[in-house]
């Protein structure tokens, strides 16, 4: 497989992350793949944000589960942008994605719009919590799961073979070459995040991973030069 680059919430670094705009600047420097993170709204949207209230990212205040869409669809998300449902970072791009989801409750509503709009090929399904990946895999038949882990030890390679995940996605600052050949044992892909520096990807590129998740599109135009 192809080396892949992964728009990190878009291209965060440039743009105010998760929105329309970030996701098309990442599809426009053709990044490979665009990550993107889900909630649900207090009314059961399937909303585009990172964390689980609005402060850092908005102009507003107070957690998203507390809120309606109409609400959240309120705030100014940076630049102008709204907060997207997920349904048209779909419609705005083209670009495979690789969502994020917080827990099980996301996984059922993700689930829902994966079956209806036949996007098996399209989304890989990501999260830090074994059970919604396992609720996902449950779910959606097929359906390619990746097990993300910031603290983690060679367990990560278990937990993800546990619940089916074909990816970890590991974060680049606490990898070790045991870890490594341990995931490659268990035939599992592995993606590192952030890579922002030369550095960093070349030390993706020497423990040959398959990708790297980054805040910058310029990584994947140096990355091909980078052994």
């Amino acid at each position: 497989m192809n080396f892949l680059t992964i728009g990190h919430r878009g291209v965060m670094g440039l743009e105010p992350e998760n929105t329309l705009r970030s996701f098309v600047a990442a599809q426009q420097a053709g990044l490979d793949v665009i990550e993107l993170d889900l909630h649900l709204s207090k009314d059961g949207a399937l909303v585009v944000m990172h964390d689980t209230d609005v402060d850092r990212t908005t102009d507003g205040t107070g957690a998203i589960a507390d809120k309606t869409l109409a609400e959240l669809r309120a705030l100014d998300a940076g630049r102008g942008e709204r907060v997207p449902v997920f349904e048209e970072v779909l419609d705005a791009v083209r670009t495979p994605l690789q969502a994020e989801i917080k827990d099980v409750a996301a996984a059922r509503a993700l689930a829902e719009v994966i079956t209806r709009r036949d996007l098996v090929s399209r989304v890989e399904v990501s999260s830090f919590h074994d059970d919604a990946v396992a609720e996902i895999a449950r779910l959606v038949p097929g359906i390619r799961t990746a097990l993300i882990a910031s603290r983690y030890g060679t367990d990560i390679v278990d937990r993800a073979v546990a619940v089916g995940a074909a990816t970890v996605c590991l974060n680049i600052r606490r990898l070790t070459l045991e870890i490594v050949e341990h995931a490659r044992k268990a035939d599992l892909r592995i993606i590192g995040w952030v890579v922002n520096t030369q550095d960093h990807l070349r030390l993706v590129r020497a423990l040959e991973l398959d990708g790297a998740t980054t805040d910058y599109p310029e990584i994947k135009r140096t990355g091909r030069f980078t052994a």
